[in-house]
C-alpha cells in the first residue's frame, strides 16, 4: 500500500504553504516512532514561520520528554478539555496513525475540525478521516515519511530534527534489529547521525532511566507468562491492581509486549492490558506464518502484518481465552506468512 507519488508531495508542500496554524497529532499511548515524527515535522513548520502545536490523547510517556526541548507537547486525557488552539488550526497533520479507534478522545474533534487534515503513516490498518493520505507500508517507520515530508519542504535538517527522527526510526525498528529494519534504515541511520543524532544519548535517554516502579513491574509481568498453543504463543497480563502494588504509572506497561516473543518456539505474542475504563487493550507480535493485523482487524484494530493492537469491550476474564482460542486457530491452519502482505 503505497500513497506518496509525486503528485501527492505537491499537494503535501500545498498543503503546508497555505496553513498558519497547523496540529499535529498522533495515537493514543505514543511511541517514538510516533512523537519523533511530530517533533521533527513540528520543527520543520516552525523554521517556515508558521505556528506549530503537538497533541495527544491520554497521557504522554515520560521517557519521550527529552524531545520536547520547547515544551510544546499537551496531553489530552479522557475528560479534559480540547486546546483552545487545536480549534484554530487550519491543517491536522495525523502522524502514525490512520484509524478513528487510535485518535481515542480526539476522534471527535478531528472529525468536527474544519481544517484541512494530512495522513503520514506505514501501519496497514487504515480508516477514512477524511485526509489527505501519504501512506507506505514499506515503510519501516513512520519517520520516513516524515523525513521524506520534511526533504520536499526544501528544509534544513537541524540537529534537533535530525535527532527526533533517529528516535522514529530506531524505536520502531527495535533498535535495528526487527525484521522491519533495511539497508536503507542504515543509511537513513546515517544521514542524521552526521546531521546531529546522538545515538549513545538517545538510548541512554528511553532506554537507561527506568524508575524502580517500572523494573517492578516488568519483574510482576514476567512471573506471570503464560504458554499456549504447544508452546507457539506466549502470553502476559498486567491488571490494574498492578499499578497499585508497584508504583508504575499505566504507561510503563507500553512495551513489555517484547517480551513474549523473546521466549524461544514462541511465534505470537500477547499482551493483555486491563483498562481503567473498562475493557481489555490487546497486543499482538507474530515472527511470521500469521497476520496479526488482519486478526486486529476482527476487533476493529489493526496495524502491521508482524505487530498490531484492538481494544475489546471484554473483561480479562473473558477476553485472554477468546483471543488465544482464535490465534491457536490461524496457527493451526495454512496460510500466507506476513512477509507476502508486507510486499503488497
Amino acid at each position: 500500500m503505497v500513497y506518496t507519488n509525486m503528485l501527492k508531495w505537491q499537494q503535501w508542500c500545498e498543503l503546508v504553504s497555505q496553513a498558519r496554524n497547523i496540529a499535529l497529532l498522533s495515537h493514543v499511548r505514543p511511541d517514538g516512532d510516533a512523537l519523533g515524527s511530530c517533533e521533527a515535522l513540528r520543527l520543520a513548520f516552525r523554521s517556515l514561520g508558521k505556528q506549530a502545536r503537538v497533541v495527544v490523547p491520554g497521557h504522554i510517556p515520560e521517557r519521550y520528554r527529552f524531545l520536547d526541548t520547547e515544551q510544546s507537547w499537551e496531553s489530552v486525557p479522557v475528560g479534559w478539555p480540547i486546546p483552545e488552539w487545536f480549534q484554530g488550526a487550519d491543517l491536522l497533520v495525523i502522524a502514525d496513525t490512520g484509524t478513528w479507534a487510535q485518535l481515542a478522545n480526539l476522534a471527535e474533534a478531528v472529525r468536527r475540525s474544519v481544517a484541512r487534515k494530512v495522513v503520514l503513516d506505514h501501519h496497514q490498518t487504515q480508516d477514512d478521516l477524511n485526509a489527505v493520505r501519504f501512506v507506505d507500508t514499506s515503510a519501516e517507520a513512520t519517520g520516513r515519511l516524515a523525513w521524506w515530508a520534511i526533504l520536499r519542504l526544501r528544509v534544513k535538517l537541524t540537529p534537533d530534527m535530525a535527532r527526533a527522527l533517529f528516535v522514529a526510526i530506531a524505536t520502531d525498528t527495535g533498535w535495528f534489529h526487527h525484521s522491519n529494519t533495511q539497508p536503507r534504515t542504515f543509511d537513513l541511520a546515517r544521514r542524521l547521525i552526521r546531521a546531529g543524532a546522538d545515538p549513545h544519548e538517545i538510548y541512554q535517554a528511553i532506554y537507561e532511566c527506568n524508575s524502580l516502579e517500572r523494573l517492578r513491574l516488568i519483574g510482576l509481568f514476567l512471573q506471570r507468562l503464560q504458554l499456549a498453543g504447544q508452546g507457539r504463543i506466549c502470553y502476559g497480563v498486567v491488571r490494574l491492581a498492578d499499578y497499585e502494588e508497584t508504583g508504575a504509572p499505566p504507561l510503563d506497561s507500553d512495551e513489555l509486549i517484547g517480551y513474549t516473543r523473546s521466549v524461544a518456539g514462541v511465534e505470537v505474542g500477547l499482551l493483555f492490558v486491563e483498562l481503567p475504563q473498562g475493557g481489555t487493550k490487546v497486543s499482538f507480535r507474530a515472527r511470521g506464518g500469521i497476520n496479526v493485523a488482519s486478526l486486529a482487524e476482527r476487533w476493529k484494530g489493526g496495524g502491521h502484518p508482524a505487530a498490531a493492537g484492538a481494544i475489546l469491550d471484554l473483561p480479562l476474564a473473558q477476553a485472554i481465552p477468546m483471543v488465544v482460542s482464535t490465534v491457536e486457530k490461524e496457527l493451526a491452519r495454512p496460510g500466507e506468512s506476513f512477509a507476502t502482505y508486507e510486499r503488497s
